[in-house]
């Protein structure tokens, strides 16, 4: 896996989620998208079982919101921004498949509107905590 799997256009998390939001800009007025890295993909294998934050709640950066479960393991989604949910993926929480399939684009999890944002990390720095070359 190459460091090109990560998209520059959005940040990263230790924890192996992303944010649609480029490294260093300031919080959007609009809602975000939220999802899991190709990283994590990877690592749980094929995706059977989604459990998403509720439309409407509130959720805190860096503190549990929700999980995903493989036929190998169940691993809780950690938010990379704390705010407000506005949108579940519907799609990936049908088929969980989609998340396994395409991380970064059909795949995503939930939107938030951002109030706060964790600890972000850009694609490069991701890459290169993971140790992935490239």
């Amino acid at each position: 896996m190459s460091s090109a799997a990560f998209p520059d256009d959005r940040s990263y998390t230790d924890d192996h989620e992303w944010v649609l939001i480029e490294p260093g800009a300031t919080l959007p007025d609009e809602p975000v998208r939220v999802g899991i890295t190709s990283v994590a993909v990877n690592s749980l294998g094929e995706l059977v079982f989604v459990d998403l934050p509720e439309v409407g709640s509130t959720i805190v950066a860096g503190e549990s919101c929700g999980e995903v479960e493989s036929t190998k393991t169940v691993s809780e989604l950690y938010p990379p921004v704390s705010g407000r949910v506005t949108l579940i993926n519907t799609a990936a929480v049908d088929d969980p498949g989609l998340v396994t399939s395409d991380p970064y684009g059909e795949g995503w999890l939930f939107a938030v509107q951002p109030s706060a944002a964790g600890e972000l990390l850009t694609a490069a720095e991701y890459a290169e905590k993971n140790g992935v070359q490239a």
